[in-house]
């Protein structure tokens, strides 16, 4: 009898549970205790009408109610909390009132993690090293979620660019070794929340629902998984932000608190993808509004970041995923086509909850000036960006791309682009970078040269800033971007019965190998080169197509020499004697060779040395 009473018990307090929790959706999902940030926005989503008019209620110590906020849409309401410093983890109870009748929704307060700062939270710098990559492309390490009842996308098949292929987290985690032999510090990975579309969902871009992982690529117990592997290793986890648009069948286009959530146009209205519009004194105003809040396709609703309670959800979400999944730093998507006073203050926001995290935002501009904008610079304009870097477009279109394709005089270039690190406040936080998943592989913009590919690796990882690689370029992935799904193939052995695995070296080419292993023997070099980690750069003029840079400190000289040129050229090292007086020898980093600096060796064509000075 007793048997039966308890389960009897069991049964109405699951079903009970069960309830609370359908009765209706709260975002954030949850908080925690002791957050700097600690007055909430939450939005109540229902499935019913009239949950705006039902009286709320919190019974819980250190949690008050501070006011309530109704839509036109009665389905939603926010509700705003303090939770003050001396609430405790437990469970919140928020209890619905209507009609005599009582729903409630659990709502969980949880302890903080530890380790702000040092074991998450912790930006990356100059010192690091990422590895970017798709999570659908990379690995398929648990097939049973290749497929998820009730998604709008069932598309499974590698023969196509555009359908999924079935790489998840767990592949990820499978050869987190890979990544980390290649010297890499940190990963990166294009976005990992629900993108519940139709169709076109490898690339993750078009979120449906801010508060759930994608479940293709293993859910959040998957990522957290991956968070905590990679922490472990001493590694750390960008998550890329996409504040500027969500997807279509998100409920913030589908069934919104009111029409106020999404910028609205009479017809389909991209951008004008000119950012000058926002510092250009002559600007026209509707031409700014067109760049701010045209919708980037018409499957991806621009947001309104100007309305408080959208604001107040982007924020709020963004703290969420740091605390909640342990993320160190943050890559932001299309940062200048969002709405930039919202984007200080949602910067801001994270600076202060996590004082060492770092932010690097998509600015694909016309001009070095024109980045230097979006992020902290020099200038003396009425906006000022607080983003701590940008992803260096500029380096790589206006520096190292003609260094190696318009010869001999495209170094120059190169040249000229550094020289124009002055207009930042620290170039060093800049991301640079040869390709990515919505540009031609670099290997392909060679025309598949590879001791052009060789150099550019060998300046990826030596020049100032923040080194970032693409999944597959140290294997020789080529691709073009028109479409963009050539540059998002499969890695190769990231899939059962792959003839080809570059995890192995199990059926690469002797060029592919080659540069493989120099990825990574530049890459764990660095990681003890405090030259090339924090160093100061100085470069040298470039003459007859050669360019010629050093990596220094009062510990460590790293000299760079780069000839670009079709032919073999003579290196006279007291030509350089600001930096090489008092060295006797230069020991080449990937190859052991050693000159003597009272010589005047040569440099083949299309070679790149990169050299450690020693006395």
């Amino acid at each position: 009898m007793k048997k039966k009473l308890l389960l009897l018990i069991f049964i109405s307090c699951f079903f009970t549970v069960f309830t609370y929790a359908q009765y209706a959706q709260v975002y954030p999902t949850n908080w925690w205790v002791g957050m700097k940030h600690n007055k909430i926005q939450l939005i109540v989503r229902g499935d019913h009408e009239g949950l705006s008019n039902e009286k709320v209620t919190i019974s819980y110590p250190g949690v008050t109610i501070t006011g309530t906020h109704k839509f036109s849409n009665s389905k939603y309401l926010a509700v705003d909390i303090s939770i003050a410093s001396t609430a405790k983890p437990g469970t919140v109870n928020i209890v619905f009132a209507s009609n005599g009748s009582t729903s409630k929704v659990a709502w969980p307060l949880d302890a903080r993690r530890k380790g702000n700062g040092t074991s998450y939270a912790q930006g990356v710098q100059s010192s690091d090293f990422i590895y970017f990559l798709m999570p659908d492309r990379f690995s398929n390490g648990d097939p049973s979620n290749d497929h998820v009842a009730g998604m709008r996308d069932q598309s499974l098949n590698r023969d196509s660019i555009y359908h999924r292929h079935g790489g998840d987290m767990q592949g990820i985690i499978n050869h987190l070794d890979y990544i980390q032999s290649l010297g890499a510090t940190t990963l990166w990975m294009t976005p990992v929340i629900e993108n519940d579309m139709p169709d076109r969902t490898e690339h993750g871009y078009a979120f449906t629902d801010h508060y759930k992982i994608e479940p293709r690529f293993g859910g959040e117990k998957s990522y957290l998984q991956l968070s905590n592997e990679l922490h472990k290793r001493g590694m750390k986890l960008v998550q890329d932000a996409v504040y500027n648009h969500v997807g279509y069948y998100h409920w913030m286009l589908q069934d919104p608190p009111d029409s106020t959530w999404l910028h609205r146009w009479p017809t389909f209205t991209p951008p004008n993808y000119k950012e000058q519009v926002f510092f250009d004194p002559h600007a026209s105003t509707a031409e700014k509004k067109q760049m701010a809040d045209g919708w980037f396709t018409a499957q991806m609703p621009d947001v309104n970041q100007s309305n408080p309670y959208v604001a107040n959800f982007l924020i709020e979400h963004a703290i969420w995923c740091v605390e909640k999944f342990g993320v160190d730093a943050w890559r932001i998507d299309t940062y200048k086509y969002c709405d930039l006073d919202f984007m200080n203050n949602c910067n801001q926001a994270l600076y202060n909850e996590y004082p060492k995290i770092t932010m690097f935002g998509e600015n694909w501009n016309e001009s070095v000036a024109n980045q230097a904008y979006f992020a902290k610079n020099i200038f003396n304009t009425k906006f000022k960006s607080n983003l701590t870097g940008d992803v260096d477009f500029e380096f790589l279109f206006r520096g190292i791309q003609p260094a190696l394709t318009q010869e001999p005089w495209g170094v120059n270039q190169l040249y000229q682009t550094a020289s124009l690190d002055f207009l930042y406040q620290d170039p060093t936080q800049n991301v640079v970078f040869l390709d990515n998943h919505d540009m031609s592989r670099f290997f392909s913009v060679l025309d598949e040269n590879v001791a052009k590919q060789k150099m550019a690796i060998k300046w990826l990882l030596t020049t100032r800033g923040i080194p970032q690689i693409y999944y597959g370029t140290e294997v020789l992935m080529k691709g073009i971007s028109n479409p963009d799904g050539w540059v998002r193939l499969d890695f190769p052995g990231g899939w059962d019965g792959d003839t080809r695995n570059a995890f192995t070296g199990a059926g690469l080419s002797d060029d592919e190998m080659v540069v493989q292993n120099l990825v990574k023997t530049l890459g764990n070099y660095r990681k003890s080169s405090s030259a090339l980690k924090t160093g100061k750069m100085m470069q040298f003029i470039p003459g007859a197509g050669v360019y010629v840079y050093f990596r220094y400190d009062n510990n460590q000289t790293i000299m760079c020499v780069m000839n670009t040129s079709d032919a073999a050229k003579t290196i006279d090292f007291t030509k350089y004697a600001e930096r090489t007086a008092g060295f006797t020898k230069a020991i080449s980093i990937t190859d052991d060779k050693t000159y003597n600096t009272t010589d005047k060796p040569q440099i083949g064509s299309n070679e790149m040395w990169v050299l450690e000075l020693k006395k």
